[in-house]
């Protein structure tokens, strides 16, 4: 290319270069008809924005202290307690029945709406007919389940308030090792279920008196005491045979002549099963001669007849004697068949025999005659010749005859032995 042939700029080119170098804000818009010329005025300034008007006079305000505001402590306490919310979840509150529905009560709480007593929660038991246990106007004791509802309502129950009874209840006759009646439900391979306070409780195979024949217990009524309370994990445990050997506990008393069968021979005496409980035949209380060995006087399974000298409930303990039943000091080795065929005969001596032993241990020790003051004491600084005169001794007691205390000896006019 030659450079004649290249083309000067034309003016159009020349003022859309400069327009697009000018900054946007200072650029004049022009047209293609309007062509740029140096005589062209600057753009004019924009015009400053409006001053804000000013702002209306506020009032005028004075600041107060506490002490100028009026405040009653008394009428804010009274207000908090007048809209303190009634029946908290977990609290117990006394109401009134004001209302039936089929399927549950209304219960007048003093809340700003009733709570709601559901069916499933008036008792421990089914409920057949709410308008009989329930009549308008019945005081209650319940316990508050559920929080309020958007109409304010609570949900109350009567049933958790009877558990909660009941488990103290229960824990009472656990401590007090009492005996109750409780009519056997159910059974299972482990044992026997029943009804105790509303409760549900078990009894075991082991704590039954006929475990061996559990099933045949169904519906029957058994007295029975408690083992175990755990109120956290619903758990009751009952037994029959620690009942029975409390109720025949309570039937023992000390003088009484028991049978039972000789079931343990130990060094020290021999056991003797009386039932539910079992007794203690010490070897100093077999006779009153020498005892040697325990076999030579009893075998295991032998019956056996002895009087009871103590009783120990709260140990579990019966101290048995058959001493006091002969008549001669080794009679029980001589000739025991003789002994036992007249145990019922020689037990009311043997009582007498007991009872004043008894007596004789109660009674305090006689005091010594002599006067204190009639002897001189060390370091008192007294001159026993002004020491008081000693009393006058007391004239003797008349002679009394006693009878001879070595058990198995006697009584003065028994005839027994004849």
């Amino acid at each position: 290319m030659k450079a004649k042939d290249v083309k000067p700029p034309m003016g159009n080119d020349v003022r859309l270069s400069i327009l697009r170098i000018n900054k946007p804000e200072d650029r004049q818009r022009v047209t293609d008809d309007a062509p740029l010329t140096e005589s062209s005025p600057p753009p004019a300034d924009p015009a400053p924005p409006p001053e804000p008007a000013a702002p209306e006079s506020l009032p005028s305000f004075t600041p107060r202290s506490v002490d100028d505001v009026d405040f009653d402590e008394a009428a804010f306490q009274s207000a908090l307690e007048g809209s303190a919310g009634i029946g908290a979840k977990g609290e117990e509150v006394h109401g009134t029945v004001i209302g039936l529905e089929s399927d549950g009560v209304y219960v007048d709480i003093g809340g700003k709406a009733p709570g709601w007593l559901p069916r499933q929660e008036c008792g421990l038991g089914a409920v057949t007919d709410l308008a009989e246990r329930f009549p308008p106007g019945k005081q209650l004791k319940v316990l508050v389940t559920g929080e309020q509802n958007a109409e304010g309502m609570v949900t109350v129950s009567c049933r958790a308030v009877m558990v909660r009874e009941s488990w103290a209840t229960v824990t009472r006759l656990a401590q007090e090792a009492a005996v109750v009646q409780t009519l056997i439900t159910g059974f299972n391979r482990g044992g026997c279920t029943c009804q105790v306070e509303g409760l549900r409780g078990f009894i075991p195979r082991s704590q039954l008196v006929d475990g061996d024949n559990h099933s045949a217990l169904v519906g029957k009524t058994v007295g029975v005491t408690v083992l175990e309370v755990n109120p956290r994990d619903a758990k009751l445990v009952l037994s029959e045979k620690q009942a029975s050997r409390a109720r025949r506990f309570a039937e023992l008393k000390v003088g009484d002549l028991v049978t039972g069968r000789i079931s343990g021979l130990r060094r020290f005496g021999c056991f003797v099963d009386l039932g539910p409980i079992s007794g203690l035949l010490h070897q100093r209380s077999i006779s009153a001669g020498h005892v040697g060995e325990l076999r030579e006087a009893f075998t295991v399974g032998e019956t056996v007849s002895a009087l009871v000298t103590d009783v120990d409930a709260a140990r579990g303990r019966i101290a048995l004697n058959t001493a006091l039943l002969e008549n001669l000091p080794g009679e029980m080795l001589m000739a025991k068949a003789d002994v036992m065929g007249q145990a019922e005969q020689r037990a009311e001596r043997a009582r007498a025999v007991l009872f004043q032993e008894r007596q004789r241990d109660r009674e305090p020790p006689a005091l010594d005659p002599v006067s204190p003051t009639s002897a001189p004491v060390a370091n008192s600084g007294q001159d026993p010749a002004f020491s008081p005169p000693a009393p006058s001794p007391r004239p003797p007691a008349p002679t009394v005859l006693v009878p001879p205390t070595r058990p198995g000896a006697p009584l003065p006019g028994d005839d027994s032995s004849a």
